[in-house]
């Protein structure tokens, strides 16, 4: 009893909160959270005199009743006072509470002033600035000659940094206290600072000046000297002020003559430069592109240094950005009267980023970053936008550029230069474009756009032509499809691609070989494949010296060995005869004599090879073939990327499977209609034992390095495969902590944000899977827990199913008992009323998740007004919820009420007006076998005593004062004992009942 005693000296009222050993904290009382630990502090009727005794009218302590019940008698003044005594004792959270209620009971304009003043003081040391400049100023509003609140306000100011009002503010105290020391050496001081800041800024000018001429100086050797001009001048401009004095000190020429200067590390900085200048601020860049001029831009794009290039391409993409979606700062009105219309300038540099495609001094690179920027700037960012003029003229004017880059052979004379990944960007750009169409008329232009196209090689150019026409049929086969088989059925294609797969040429072979892959993939073309195209591959196979040629027709073998999927029962090949295509698929993998960009279409076949389960089983067991494929999907050559995902969707039987209802199956039998069969090996306990074989060879470490990449090649699908994956990664409890620690938890976030509606929704599973079963803080350390929340908020939407649902609430419901700022995160993610909806839901684990989430959201002041909102039945629901027979409802439901009547006291007058039920409800939680049941009833009553007397007369006058007199004397359930306890000091405090004398 004596360290409770000693606590509560520490506590000076019941409703005040505590910060527990735990770092967590709660507002007194109880804090029914489901999380919390058994111990808490709690208050006796029992108590130590307390140090405010000595304040005149302050309500004395002593044996019997508690002194909150007396609370609701004392004044403002007196509040005023104990708040006074408790900023001496430097405890400013507990004065400004007190300073906050003395408001709540006073009426006069004076004591209020006073009151604002206080509390202004308060927030000055809880470095709350802004909150002390408002209470100081109304303090001011009140009396002008407050020399306390407008000393208080200036220094509000001075850290706010708006240094010329704190200026003012104290010349008038000054002047209304001349003698006043203190007033004066803040003057001077202030003053001083004031100076140095205006010195500082005043040589901002100066310093830009010689850091260009450091730059721009020829004879300057010193390399660090002229990296550290550099550093510090890309440092300035990433600074608002800081980028407008630059602009405004001729910045943007002396940026244009680094550029001319072809240095790498001078061309570096002024493109850096200049992204500071255009991020989020339309007018500079509008003035930036009618100084640099677009072709000046693309021509930089399109130079051999490679990080230049990148620059470049990351200055465009800024420049895109603010051009499309205008100033972001606070100057819109400004800026909208400098800049009408900037679709001129984005067609300008558009224009010029296709040329740029065909441009034959450009650099491979920097065809490839000019692909990446128009993949990302010109579709519509969602279907919800209703203009895709952009992406119209873009294939009005630069469809044919774009399959110039898709088309070309390498080796062949006049071919544009290209890296291993500039054909699969020009197919996802194509596609991008094709998906961004919106109705027949417009496909059906594409269309015909891309066959004019191939006809135009494919006719009269002899066998160069044909090469290019069937490169570019590959090209839109892995891009927009349906127009690839739109040119494949072009007369004399197929035949020319059957008939070029024969040729003693390798590079003529390649370009056939690869098309009659990509046609294999259409289930239309596949069956002509079969049948003309299978003895051909395997002569290929078998007898072409060349293992670039080889593998590739042995991935055409693959695929149409693949043919009938997970269907055990369809089997395009001989028996064996897949397991030994995968086998050489795996030792091609292996060997690395032979180049990545030819060893990646190894994982191609396994990607489809993998449908069958005896090849996943050999493929988990090879510890050589995994790893050699990880290091693939690190690599540089990121069109990798979608065969290693597929690849990992098949081992770990992550795609999309519906059980066949029984019906169907007799129906179909009965029929004699085909019916799809499981492999044996594809049970859960074989899929369970690959995937913690994937774990242990490090499959999350490389699939954090493929959702890192920027690179077309990590499409949408491709990204709604990863997820698929890490879903299946984190099904077991146990493995996700190892997920975590490898990089799972952080990769996830940004599946879970971008790509299709169902990898998001895959991977925000992932995510509460995550949530739920490990400590969120350790899980997604720093700001990265606030980017949780959207995602699991997600996963309420009715489009869910029950599952997510239920992952979702309980992931909330973690989050939401950690802090208060990630309760305002839920809240304003709008999820309340979802998790509102599901408390409706029939099924009993959805309702009691949804409960349990409201009842730590219900720490929240917000979700607490919710309650007493007028026409609401959310407090009728959770007194009846209280009363149901389900024990874990009741339990959340009953610590919702306990959380509610602790936290916001008008909710205790509030629970008898719902309900008629109430009453027996709370005696129905105190006569409760469970002391978890009969805590929290306890609380609830405890709370209703003290709240209002007419609550604690209709509590007294029923069953209610039998059942408590009981439970304060059990000794076995001390929390329960303590909170009856307290009800009964209540009663007695209000006249209600008289004390036991015998009571010690």
């Amino acid at each position: 009893m004596g360290a409770v005693q000693n606590l509560q000296v520490q506590n000076l009222h019941l409703c005040e909160g505590y910060v527990g050993p735990d770092g967590r904290s709660h507002p007194g009382f109880y804090c029914p959270r489901l999380t919390d630990p058994p111990g808490h502090r709690y208050c006796f009727p029992v108590l130590p005199p307390s140090p405010f005794s000595s304040i005149p009218g302050w309500p004395v302590r002593g044996p019997g009743p508690c002194p909150t019940g007396a609370r609701r008698q004392v004044t403002a003044e007196q509040l005023r006072a104990r708040g006074n005594a408790l900023f001496q004792a430097g405890d400013h959270g507990a004065a400004l509470a007190a300073y906050t209620e003395a408001l709540g009971l006073s009426d006069a304009a004076p004591e209020r002033a006073v009151l604002h003043r206080n509390r202004a003081a308060c927030y000055l040391k809880l470095e709350d600035y802004a909150k002390a400049e408002a209470d100081a100023t109304k303090a001011i509003e009140a009396d002008g000659r407050d020399v306390k609140a407008l000393f208080r306000r200036s220094q509000a100011l001075q850290q706010l940094g708006r240094l010329d009002q704190a200026v003012t503010d104290l010349q008038r105290c000054v002047s209304l206290e001349p003698r006043n020391k203190a007033f004066q050496e803040a003057l001077r001081a202030l003053g001083s600072s004031m100076h140095e800041k205006m010195k500082a800024m005043s040589c901002t000018d100066s310093k830009v000046e010689q850091m260009f001429q450091i730059l721009l100086d020829l004879d300057e050797k010193d390399a660090d000297k002229k990296q550290k001009a550099a550093q510090n001048l890309i440092v300035l401009a990433r600074e608002e002020a800081g980028a407008e004095k630059i602009f405004q000190s001729d910045g943007v020429r002396l940026l244009l003559q680094l550029l001319d200067t072809a240095k790498a590390d001078l061309m570096l900085a002024a493109l850096r430069t200049l992204v500071g200048l255009c991020s989020g601020h339309r007018s500079r860049t509008t003035a930036i592109l009618a100084e640099l001029g677009a072709p000046r831009l693309a021509a930089v794009l399109g130079v051999e240094h490679e990080q230049v290039s990148l620059a470049a391409c990351n200055l465009l993409h800024v420049m895109f950005d603010s051009l499309k979606e205008g100033l972001q700062k606070d100057f819109r009105g400004k800026e909208d009267a400098l800049v009408l219309d900037s679709s001129r300038d984005l067609k300008l540099l558009i224009k010029h980023l296709l040329e740029l495609l065909v441009l034959e001094g450009a650099s491979a690179h920097g065809r490839d970053n000019a692909l990446n920027l128009l993949i990302k700037v010109v579709p519509r960012k969602s279907p919800k936008e209703t203009n895709n003029s952009l992406s119209l003229w873009v294939i009005d004017q630069g469809l044919k550029k774009i399959l110039e880059v898709g088309s070309t052979v390498c080796g062949s004379l006049g071919s544009l230069p290209v890296t291993e990944n500039s054909r699969m960007s020009a197919s996802v750009l194509l596609s991008k474009l094709y998906e961004d169409l919106k109705c027949d008329a417009e496909r059906e232009n594409f269309h015909h756009l891309c066959e004019d196209y191939v006809r135009s090689w494919f006719e009269g150019h002899e066998l160069p032509g044909k090469l290019r026409a069937i490169q570019t049929v590959s090209c839109l086969l892995q891009g927009p499809s349906d127009a690839g088989n739109r040119v494949l059925e072009l007369e004399g294609i197929m035949d020319s691609v059957l008939s070029l797969c024969a040729s003693v040429c390798e590079a003529h072979q390649l370009v056939a070989v690869e098309a009659l892959i990509h046609a294999a993939d259409k289930a239309k073309r596949a069956s002509f494949i079969t049948a003309n195209g299978v003895n051909l591959l395997k002569e290929i196979y078998k007898h072409s010296e060349r293992d670039s040629i080889r593998i590739r027709a042995l991935v055409g073998l693959c695929k149409l060995g693949s043919a009938g999927g997970t269907d055990f029962s369809m089997k395009q090949f001989a028996e064996g005869s897949t397991m030994k295509l995968a086998k050489q698929c795996r030792k091609w993998l292996c060997n690395e004599a032979i180049d990545a960009g030819t060893r990646r279409w190894a994982v191609e076949g396994l990607a489809y090879l993998t449908f069958d389960a005896d090849v996943k089983e050999e493929f988990v067991e090879d510890k050589a073939a995994m790893q050699a494929m990880f290091q693939l999907a690190k690599s540089e050559d990121r069109s990798v990327l979608y065969a290693v995902a597929s690849t990992l969707v098949n081992c770990t039987n992550s795609y999309d499977h519906e059980e066949p209802d029984p019906q169907m199956l007799e129906l179909a039998k009965y029929a004699k209609q085909h019916i799809p069969e499981q492999h044996p090996k594809d049970k859960p306990e074989f899929v369970k034992r690959r995937v913690r074989k994937l774990l242990t060879a490090g499959v999350v470490s490389a699939l954090a390095c493929m959702v890192r990449s920027e690179n077309p090649a990590l499409t949408s699908s491709c990204r709604e495969l990863i997820s698929r994956v890490f879903l299946a990664l984190v099904e077991e409890a146990e493995d996700r902590g190892g997920v975590v620690a490898q990089g799972g938890g952080k990769a996830l976030i940004p599946l879970s944000l971008e790509g299709t509606e169902v990898g998001q929704t895959k991977a925000a599973q992932a995510l509460a899977k995550i949530t739920i079963t490990s400590n969120p803080e350790m899980a997604f350390p720093g700001e990265r827990i606030y980017e949780v929340v959207r995602p699991l908020v997600s996963l309420l939407h009715l489009q869910r199913t029950g599952l997510e649902n239920f992952e979702g609430l309980m992931a909330l419901t973690n989050l939401a008992g950690i802090s208060e700022r990630l309760r305002q995160k839920i809240l304003k993610e709008r999820a309340v009323p979802m998790i509102e909806g599901y408390m409706f839901e029939e099924h009993e684990l959805i309702r009691l998740a949804a409960t349990e989430c409201m009842c730590n959201m219900a720490m929240s002041k917000e979700v607490q007004e919710m309650f007493l909102a007028e026409g609401s039945d959310r407090l009728k629901l959770m007194v009846l919820y209280s009363g149901e027979e389900d024990e874990k409802l009741r339990r959340a439901a009953s610590g919702t009420l306990a959380m509610l009547t602790s936290l916001h006291p008008p909710i205790c007058k509030r629970i008898p007006q719902v309900t008629v039920h109430w009453l027996e409800i709370l005696q129905a939680l105190l006569l409760s076998p469970s002391a978890e049941l009969q805590h929290r009833g306890a609380v609830v009553v405890m709370n209703m005593m003290a709240a209002a007397r007419e609550v604690a007369e209709q509590l007294i006058a029923s069953e209610m004062l039998e059942i408590l007199s009981v439970l304060a004397k059990d000794k076995e359930k001390p929390r329960v004992a303590q909170a009856a306890q307290e009800s009964l000091a209540h009663a007695v405090s209000c006249g209600l009942i008289k004390p036991n004398p015998g009571h010690a």
